[in-house]
């Protein structure tokens, strides 16, 4: 049903259904062919895949960094992270739409930052005392 990506050198195209009811074909990047294989590996919704990477990337940096939550580098991380994840899209909207969804980027952006942030300010205001 989705590619694989072994050994595969040719684009990938999918079908969608076009508002016309005609059958359209759509470009597919690398980047876009690994969060459908993610999204199918792990059978998640891509809204709660979008929380779970912050939340990640957040502790494996805070853990690098000094193993500290109140790190800096952890939450500039992911609001890089999620910056680059969302340009990425915007370049297949661009090519596949022909306009950039910016609605749906920035709710993919709330979502990769959002639980992070918290837990960062949190921490940096110590709302946790110990």
């Amino acid at each position: 049903m989705y590619p694989s990506f072994a050994g595969c050198r040719t684009r990938v195209y999918a079908f969608i259904e076009d508002p016309k009811n005609k059958r359209s074909a759509m470009y597919l990047s690398k980047f876009q062919e690994l969060k459908i294989y993610i999204v199918n590996f792990t059978d998640l919704s891509r809204d709660s895949l979008h929380i779970y990477a912050g939340l990640l990337l957040f502790f494996i940096v805070a853990f690098i960094h000094h193993r500290q939550v109140k790190s800096r580098w952890a939450i500039w991380t992911v609001v890089m992270v999620a910056i680059a994840a969302e340009l990425f899209d915007a370049r297949d909207d661009l090519i596949n739409h022909g306009y950039w969804r910016v609605g749906a980027s920035m709710h993919d952006m709330i979502n990769t930052i959002f639980w992070p942030l918290l837990i960062w300010l949190m921490a940096r205001f110590r709302v946790w005392k110990g």
